[in-house]
């Protein structure tokens, strides 16, 4: 069993089970006993924790993704750092990889699935950047798909603060090779456009159910992505929608001149496909290729040449077009070597006049074969291969001359489909077909669209109560879950930050939607100050000018302060608030009268109050007789404490009015007779 299952972590994580083993650290389920919930807590193997450096860059790790807050990353909760042990707590996540899925899936996945995963990815990179940090580490086996179809991208095992420097092919690259772009693999300088290269891979491979590059080593497939061009996704699958081939290749450019500029920037093209799926980008795939050079002296001589001839050749029917150049190789001159052994020079006039005589001779027996035969074979057709147009829309085929090459298409029949309403299903005659009549129509039968289909409204910004009632009146029995609510600067408190799935999506019966609802801006805190003695209107100024909120204020008689003077504030001085907390306050009336005055004997009873758990954790509970004379006063913790005693002295009978943290709460008869 392992050495770390049954700890308790400062005093507080308990572990439970080993779930998974990385590079730099262990990964346990554990339980936080102060929260009571279920975290994942990432330590630090025992043999890299001697190694000061390493120990550094898991430290820098917990730092940089403690600095996230995103719905698309897994939270971190806690970091530690002692002098035998570094560990963080993160986020449990209920899922699997997206490796996993795709797995699952047959390794390709639908489209307009793989577009939901993309944009989730591409947001989360997004924050990431803006808060300097790339993730250099993108894959499928880092994103974990959850049950309710959203992703949450993890292990910033190798991620570093954007101003880092540098970047090599470590053993950690080597590991995710498939997904590194080619300035990591030749350990040139990296930004963020490294990280849309490698979420570019991940898109092609969602979208192929293939990689773009394999190898028989890592090394020959690093080489693959500095010096090779894959196939166009379309080449493989024709049904893939231009734009999103389009949008794939421009984050996987050689050049990160010609990738994206940013994760904002993907994000709006993604956003323009999905509004409109038949979008055209203007964007010429081949031009995301690196321009090929003629200079000898800058062809590169790499590593391992024979190594990638054996992997692009591995790959059976896979097109790699090769980007490398080899420089023809000289004829080397042996000392004393005699001139004559030089081979001759081809004679380049006479071998012309040669082709142009026999080009001519075979011009003209073609002439006169086609002219005797003309009468026999005159009713031929010379036969054709009919184009494959299925999975295209329908408009999109027939505007493609190129495509078509002298076919025209007739629709012949719809039916219902998931496919987008256009697109081909079916033809006739079939695809790559030989066809020799003089009929050149393509019959098909194309896609009305999902039958009764209800796509998800646009929710955003809206106030949550009307986002509901938006989806009731869909009647579709949605299961509503809200995910952790965040700040916003420009969405209102209570308003929706975004929604899973995102609009325009498909909505099926008793599906799961998950709102992000907002928090308003986030607010400055400051430090509560003693208002303790001042008049009720300095006190106010002074309140009102920290950005606090003057809540209740009532009259009792104290004999410690004079009439007029506060002596009583909900919240404690030097305690930590949010701008616009409200504060109540007591003044004092002065003096209390002392009592009746009468010859009864005092007697004292004891009775007990409830503490409520709707004022906060802390309470300060203030006793008050009909004389409204201050009887009992008292601070107490919800979090230690259920119930309150109370003390209180007097004749006959008597009731008394309880407040906590200056707001009424309830009263109580006494009988001291009784």
């Amino acid at each position: 069993m392992d050495q770390y299952i049954g700890k308790l972590l400062d005093n507080r994580y308990e572990i439970l089970e080993l779930v998974g083993v990385g590079g730099m650290a262990r990964v346990f389920r554990a339980l936080d006993h102060r929260l009571n919930r279920q975290v994942a807590v990432k330590i630090l193997r025992e043999d890299l924790a001697e190694d000061a450096e390493l120990r550094r860059r898991f430290h820098e790790e917990s730092q940089a993704v403690a600095m996230l807050s995103h719905p698309n990353i897994v939270a971190v909760y806690d970091v530690s750092r002692s002098s035998d042990l570094e560990y963080i707590v993160m986020e449990l996540i209920d899922g699997i990889t997206l490796k996993q899925y795709m797995q699952k899936k047959g390794n390709k996945l639908n489209w307009r699935e793989a577009l939901h995963f993309i944009t989730q990815i591409v947001k989360a990179l997004g924050h990431a950047h803006s808060r300097g940090i790339i993730h250099r580490d993108i894959k499928p086996h880092n994103i974990m798909v959850l049950r309710d179809g959203s992703v949450k991208v993890a292990d910033f095992g190798i991620a570093r603060v954007a101003s880092g420097g540098h970047s090599t092919l470590t053993q950690e690259a080597l590991g995710s090779v498939h997904y590194i772009s080619p300035e990591q693999a030749r350990g040139s300088h990296i930004d963020a456009r490294s990280d849309l290269y490698s979420a570019g891979v991940v898109l092609y491979e969602m979208i192929t159910g293939r990689l773009p590059f394999e190898g028989d080593t890592p090394v020959s497939v690093a080489i693959q992505h500095i010096n090779s061009i894959p196939l166009s996704p379309r080449e493989i699958d024709p049904s893939i929608p231009e734009a999103l081939e389009a949008i794939t290749m421009k984050a996987m450019a050689p050049d990160p001149d010609n990738r994206y500029s940013s994760a904002d920037e993907m994000l709006a093209d993604l956003e323009e496909f999905r509004k409109n799926p038949n979008i055209n980008f203007d964007y010429n795939v081949s031009g995301f290729q690196d321009d090929e050079e003629d200079d000898v002296d800058k062809t590169q001589v790499l590593p391992n040449a024979a190594s990638i001839s054996r992997a692009a050749g591995s790959r059976g029917g896979e097109r790699v077009q090769s980007r490398s150049r080899t420089a023809q190789p000289s004829r080397r001159w042996e000392e004393g070597e005699e001139a004559d052994d030089e081979p001759r020079r081809p004679n380049w006039p006479i071998i012309g006049a040669v082709a142009a005589i026999l080009v001519f001779v075979a011009a003209l027996l073609y002439i006169m074969f086609s002219t005797a035969f003309s009468g026999t074979f005159g009713s031929q057709t010379q036969s054709v291969r009919v184009p494959s147009v299925m999975g295209y829309l329908f408009s999109d085929a027939q505007a493609n001359t190129q495509l078509l090459n002298g076919f025209t298409l007739e629709i012949s029949g719809e039916e219902e489909n998931n496919e987008p309403a256009g697109t081909i299903l079916r033809q006739d005659p079939t695809a790559n077909s030989q066809l020799t009549g003089d009929d050149r129509t393509i019959r098909v039968v194309v896609s009305s669209g999902p039958a009764d289909e209800t796509l998800m409204p646009n929710l955003v910004n809206q106030p949550l109560t009307r986002a509901l009632s938006t989806l009731e009146d869909l009647e579709l029995g949605l299961q509503i879950r809200y995910s952790d609510t965040d700040y916003h600067d420009t969405i209102p408190k209570d308003s929706i930050i975004s929604t899973t799935p995102v609009e325009g999506e498909p909505l099926t019966e008793g599906q799961q939607v998950t709102l992000v609802v907002s928090l308003g801006p986030k607010t400055e805190s400051v430090a509560m100050i003693d208002v303790r003695g001042m008049t009720e209107e300095n006190a106010r100024a002074a309140l009102e000018k920290l950005g606090l909120t003057v809540g209740s204020v009532d009259s009792f008689p104290n004999n410690d302060y004079p009439a007029g003077q506060v002596w009583y504030q909900s919240v404690t001085p030097e305690t930590m608030v949010e701008e616009g907390t409200v504060i109540n306050l007591m003044v004092s009336t002065g003096p209390s009268d002392g009592g009746s005055g009468g010859s009864e004997e005092t007697v004292s009873k004891s009775f007990s109050v409830t503490l409520p758990t709707n004022m906060g954790d802390s309470l300060h509970m203030v006793v008050v007789d009909s004389q409204d004379n201050t009887a009992f006063e008292g601070d107490y913790d919800v979090n230690l404490e259920t119930a309150a005693d109370v003390t209180v002295s007097g004749t006959g009978q008597e009731t008394y009015r309880i407040y906590f943290n200056g707001n009424y709460y309830a009263e109580q008869t006494v009988d001291f007779d009784a």
